[in-house]
């Protein structure tokens, strides 16, 4: 599965820009990933074809340094239990899979990625001033960011959380990376990451920020985010980086689009803000009831491919009745509602 962070729309802006350090990393950063998004493909048919039951709860991080190559996974520079390293985005990749790892088996007691104790393994100074941060199937992979509009992409654990998330995904409903179904997929990494943050932080979902990638943009950037699941559409507004954000938060303004593979990246905020009204709705630590119902959603079985937002909020309706009763059902619901889906 061919998951980046950053949408190729803002790449697209930042790779017509008169700064040739920004224009020239943008441009290597968008040939990379589409060079090898096919071979992305087959990583999480791996792990689905690996998953074995009885392992005990493990957390094992090995972290790589590229050295700014593109040969991975790298040199291996921190391994499970060792000191600190020196290089800060090492140390911010080594905790961020820790912080992921710990969510899901505290939480959901799910025993990492591929629930059979799978190790976390991360590679960072990918490539030279790489914009992006992805999970190829097996591993994480962080870029540099370009130094002038974006900052290293280990600094935002939800970052961490979100790619990860795309294995865990990958290894139960596998939804297809293209139109509702992928706008769902990256919505699903947007809310485990979202939660990754807040579990790590300790904050109730009426404390937390509900940004995904707070921290990676410059300084001199309007924005605060690449994406608001508070506010869609509210995360950046800046030219360099193509204008305003476009995310919509209702499905009235859904984009129709055959770019970004039916605009996954964009769309994913109707789903995002659904899942932010069901949090605040239902009250106290989003990863608890909210988060327990997109889990089992996500993971129970019923949840098909192709699935779109209809029915991935029926679905979710169905779950919060199950588990948490007529309260909670009506709570999903009307966050469903607020963004324009109506579930019987």
């Amino acid at each position: 599965m061919h998951c980046t962070l950053v949408p190729p729309y803002i790449l697209q802006a930042l790779a017509r820009h008169q700064d040739p350090v920004v224009r020239d990393a943008a441009i290597a950063t968008l040939g990379y990933d589409k060079t090898f998004a096919v071979s992305r493909l087959i990583g999480d048919r791996d792990i689905r074809a690996a998953v074995v039951t009885g392992r005990a709860p493990r957390l094992h991080r090995l972290i790589h340094d590229a050295q700014h190559e593109e040969d991975l996974p790298g040199a291996l520079v921190r391994s499970e239990g060792e000191a600190p390293s020196t290089d800060v985005a090492v140390n911010e990749a080594y905790d961020g899979l820790g912080d992921t790892w710990k969510l899901y088996e505290d939480v959901f007691q799910r025993n990492s990625i591929d629930d059979a104790g799978m190790d976390l393994s991360g590679t960072v100074h990918f490539s030279q001033q790489y914009d992006n941060a992805y999970w190829d199937g097996q591993q994480m992979v962080f870029g540099d960011g370009d130094g002038v509009l974006f900052n290293r992409f280990t600094i935002s654990v939800d970052v961490i959380g979100h790619e990860l998330t795309h294995g865990v995904t990958g290894a139960t409903a596998d939804l297809a990376y293209k139109n509702q179904s992928g706008a769902l997929n990256e919505s699903i990494s947007d809310v485990f990451g979202s939660l990754v943050k807040q579990y790590a932080l300790g904050q109730s979902a009426e404390e937390a920020d509900w940004l995904i990638g707070a921290g990676l943009l410059a300084e001199d950037v309007h924005g605060v985010a690449l994406r608001s699941m508070k506010a869609p559409g509210t995360a950046y507004d800046d030219d360099r980086l193509g204008g305003k954000d476009p995310q919509p938060a209702h499905i009235r303004d859904y984009l129709r689009t055959t770019s970004d593979n039916g605009g996954v990246h964009t769309n994913s905020g109707i789903p995002n803000h659904a899942f932010y009204l069901a949090a605040v709705g239902l009250g106290g630590n989003a990863w608890e009831q909210a988060g327990h119902v997109w889990y089992d959603a996500l993971t129970g079985g019923e949840l098909q491919p192709t699935a779109t937002f209809p029915q991935f909020a029926q679905l979710t309706v169905a779950t919060a009745d199950r588990l948490y009763g007529a309260a909670a059902k009506k709570a999903v619901a009307e966050a469903w509602t607020g963004v324009g889906i109506v579930t019987s």
